[in-house]
C-alpha cells in the first residue's frame, strides 16, 4: 500500500514501500578490518521518566540488540555518544551499561570497547578532571573491556592550552593498563568540545593530538577520528607511528576511508554502523576477499542515508538512530532516554524511513511500514 509522506514543499507525496528485504545473514568473522558498531541504549517506554532524571533502560532489549551486532561479527563501541551519553545517559548509567554489556560479550565472545570520560562533572580543577578519568577507566578495566579515552567537556572548559591536554593524557596513558583507543570527537557532534586539543586550529590541535600518541605509542591501540573530514583523516592516519590504527569516525565518508588507498586504510568505529550492521559486516567481508569494488558496491548506496542522520545538528543524528530500530523490530517503540525521540522533525524522520527502506535495511518491510504508518498518524497524517 501506499504511503503518504512529508514532501519537501510542506504538502504530501505518495511513496511504494518495498515489499522484500536485502538478505543478510551473519557469516564468517571479519579479516581485514576492525570494526566496532557504537550502539544506541534502549528506553524503557514505561518508566515514570523526565529529561530532567536518571534515564530509564530497558535492558532486556538493549543487550539483546548488542547480541544483533556480534552475531554478524562486528564489535560493540558502548558508551559513547550514540547511546546518548550526556545526552541522557548519566555516568551513572553509563556505568551500570559497561559492567552489563561486557559482561554479555564475555558470555557469547563478542568484542567489545567502552567509554571513559568525565561525565560526573560539569566544572572541574585538571587534578579533578584526571580524578574522574582514572574512576572510569577503572570500571572499564574491572569490566574487561578495552578503554576508549572521549573528549571531556569539562577539559575543553578547563585546559588554558596544549600543554594541559599533554599532562591529562599523559597520565592517563601512562596509568593504562591496556592499549587505548583515543578519541577526537569534533564541536559538530558537541559544541562544548569547540577549541579541542588547545586550539581553534585544527593543524594546531592535530600536532597536539600526534605528541600525545607519539610520547606513549605502546599504549594507544588506534585512534578515533570524528571531525567528518575526510581528507584530515587520511592525512593523519599516514603520520600515524607504526601499529596504530586509525579508526574512522566519518560518517559521511566512511566507504572511501574504510577501502583506503595505496598508503593505508581506515578501520571502523562508527554510529552509523548501528543501523547498518548487518549490511556493513556483509561489505567488509567482500572487503575481506580483495574485493574492493564490491564493497563499495554495497556501502557506496548507504552514504546517503547517514548524510541525512547526520545532518546538522548532528548530535540529534541518536534520534535517527533508534526510530530505525524501532522500524526494523529491534525494539517495541520509539521511546528514548531524555525524550530525544522529538529532536528531528516528522519531514526528517520520514525520510530516513524511505532511505532505509530504499537500502532494504528492515528485515520485515511490512512492520516498518505498519510502525511508520502508526507514527505519521500520531503527528496528523492520515493515509
Amino acid at each position: 500500500m501506499t504511503l503518504r509522506l512529508p514532501a519537501a514543499d510542506g504538502g504530501l507525496r505518495a511513496y511504494e514501500p518495498r515489499t522484500e528485504p536485502l538478505t543478510v545473514s551473519p557469516g564468517t568473522p571479519l579479516t581485514s578490518r576492525t570494526v566496532l558498531s557504537a550502539a544506541h541504549v534502549v528506553a524503557d517506554p514505561l518508566a515514570d521518566a523526565s529529561p530532567d532524571s536518571s534515564a530509564a533502560v530497558d535492558w532486556d532489549a538493549t543487550l539483546a540488540f548488542r547480541r544483533h551486532l556480534w552475531s554478524h561479527g562486528l564489535g560493540v563501541a558502548e558508551a559513547m555518544d550514540t547511546a546518548q551519553r550526556g545526552m541522557g545517559l548519566d555516568w551513572a548509567g553509563a556505568a551500570e551499561l559497561i559492567r552489563r554489556s561486557a559482561a554479555e560479550a564475555r558470555a557469547v565472545g563478542g568484542r567489545i570497547a567502552c567509554g571513559v570520560g568525565t561525565d560526573q562533572l560539569t566544572t572541574g580543577t585538571l587534578a579533578e578532571i584526571r580524578a574522574a578519568y582514572e574512576e572510569q577507566l577503572a570500571v572499564v578495566e574491572e569490566a574487561g573491556a578495552q578503554a576508549i579515552l572521549m573528549a571531556s567537556r569539562a577539559l575543553a572548559a578547563a585546559a588554558s592550552g596544549p600543554e594541559d591536554y599533554l599532562e591529562v593524557y599523559g597520565h592517563l596513558l601512562r596509568q593504562a593498563a591496556e592499549p587505548v583507543v583515543l578519541h577526537w570527537l569534533g564541536p559538530m557532534f558537541d559544541p562544548a568540545l569547540q577549541d579541542y586539543w588547545g586550539s581553534a586550529d585544527l593543524d594546531a590541535a592535530t600536532e597536539t593530538f600526534l605528541e600525545v600518541i607519539a610520547a606513549h605509542p605502546d599504549k594507544v591501540d588506534g585512534v578515533k577520528i570524528s571531525l567528518l573530514d575526510a581528507g584530515r583523516e587520511i592525512a593523519l592516519r599516514r603520520r600515524l607511528p607504526r601499529g596504530v590504527r586509525c579508526y574512522t569516525g566519518d560518517d559521511f565518508h566512511y566507504p572511501e576511508l574504510i577501502a583506503g588507498d595505496e598508503q593505508g586504510f581506515s578501520h571502523a568505529l562508527l554510529g552509523i554502523f548501528d543501523p547498518l550492521g548487518p549490511l556493513a559486516a556483509e561489505a567488509v567481508r567482500v572487503l575481506d576477499t580483495g574485493n574492493t569494488q564490491g564493497f563499495r558496491d554495497l556501502l557506496d548506496p548507504t552514504v546517503e542515508l547517514s548524510r541525512h542522520l547526520f545532518q546538522a545538528p548532528t548530535r540529534f543524528y541518536k534520534t535517527g538512530v533508534v526510530l530505525l530500530a524501532w522500524l526494523a523490530g529491534h525494539q517495541s517503540h520509539f521511546t528514548m532516554v531524555g525524550g530525544l525521540q522529538s529532536a528531528r522533525s516528522l519531514p526528517h524522520l520520514a525520510r530516513a524511513y524511505e532511505l532505509a527502506d530504499r537500502l532494504g535495511l528492515f528485515p520485515d518491510p511490512k512492520l516498518a511500514e505498519e510502525r511508520m504508518r502508526n507514527l505519521l498518524a500520531l503527528y496528523g497524517v492520515n493515509q
